[in-house]
């Protein structure tokens, strides 16, 4: 797909994300990019401008200025809002492009991206579609990210110039195609993303009490980890996101708790999860015991600004060497 592309929030996801749209689109397209951290944007231009024209932006009105597509992933909600709706530096102080498509990736509740959307959609300033992503750091870097969108899914019939197929274009650059996700309708991707943040931030925090447990008990790591993963205590975040140094080669607590996702953000993801299942009648038991696990590992600082699963350490009170 022809045309120039903008992305927002060069973070550890969003940096590879837009390292492979610049990979995939056209080398006469240009990328621009925006970040409030501007040594991000510079770093990235050092990389990849071999490969095409990337533009660092002032703001994000700048940004998508001349840009047919615009995607972004930022920390919470009032950056989302920032980005779209600022009426000084936002995308809604560009001049309008209903065609323009704009796939926010961030986790946030879906009452307000259906807010943002609407108000993109109502000023004309383009086709808004949460499409919060899933996989890390990693599967960013490899392209193979699960999209869950909310939007219906294209048909064999539509044209190569649909919302829909135009979607799954740009999709497809960062996402495996079998992991897309159709959700139907804005903010229901948001709403599956929620659902699924709400079992792996808990199970991450219930893996490493297992785990702990069963060492404290003499089992010793890496058996006790092959055990789980051909029993029924298998799961992803087991199997990748393993919390016990040296079970798990490319784990993050295998290579001194890389991000992956930051144990401060745990406290976001599990929070939007407790009041998504509040307000449709579920009391949320098992979050509600994690989060305040989770708040006490986010000011501690063998954890903060590591990936979360440096939760061990927490749990475990072990002293790092300096």
């Amino acid at each position: 797909m022809d045309g120039n592309y903008g992305f927002v929030g060069l973070g550890a996801m969003g940096y590879a994300m837009a390292g492979n749209i610049r990979k995939k689109i056209p080398a006469t397209s240009t990328l621009f990019i925006y970040d409030v951290h501007r040594p991000s944007c510079e770093r990235f231009v050092s990389e990849y401008e071999a490969i095409g024209p990337v533009v660092i932006t002032g703001s994000v009105k700048d940004l998508a200025i001349t840009s047919e597509v615009v995607v972004s992933i930022v920390p919470t909600a009032d950056n989302v809002r920032q980005v779209y709706l600022d009426q000084q530096n936002g995308l809604s102080a560009a001049p309008k492009n209903p065609q323009r498509l704009i796939l926010e990736c961030s986790t946030i509740e879906s009452a307000s991206t259906r807010e943002i959307g609407e108000t993109l959609k109502a000023s004309g300033h383009g086709h808004y579609v949460d499409s919060p992503v899933s996989g890390g750091v990693p599967a960013a870097e490899a392209g193979t990210l699960s999209f869950m969108i909310g939007s219906e899914r294209p048909s064999e019939s539509e044209s190569a110039g649909s919302v829909a197929a135009r979607i799954n274009h740009v999709l497809t650059m960062l996402g495996k195609p079998e992991k897309l996700f159709w959700c139907g309708k804005l903010g229901a991707g948001l709403a599956a993303k929620i659902s699924n943040n709400y079992i792996s931030c808990t199970f991450l925090l219930v893996i490493a009490e297992a785990m702990a447990m069963g060492i404290r008990n003499g089992i010793d790591p890496k058996l006790l980890q092959e055990v789980i993963h051909n029993s029924s205590g298998q799961s992803f975040m087991g199997d990748h996101v393993n919390p016990v140094p040296g079970v798990v080669a490319h784990a993050p607590s295998s290579n001194n708790w890389k991000l992956g996702f930051k144990t401060q953000m745990m406290i976001k993801d599990i929070g939007l999860g407790i009041d998504a299942a509040k307000q449709v009648g579920i009391t949320p038991t098992m979050a509600e015991a994690a989060i305040e696990v989770w708040k006490k590992a986010a000011k501690d600082p063998r954890c903060i600004d590591r990936d979360g699963s440096s939760v061990w350490l927490h749990i475990n009170d072990i002293k790092e060497d300096k």
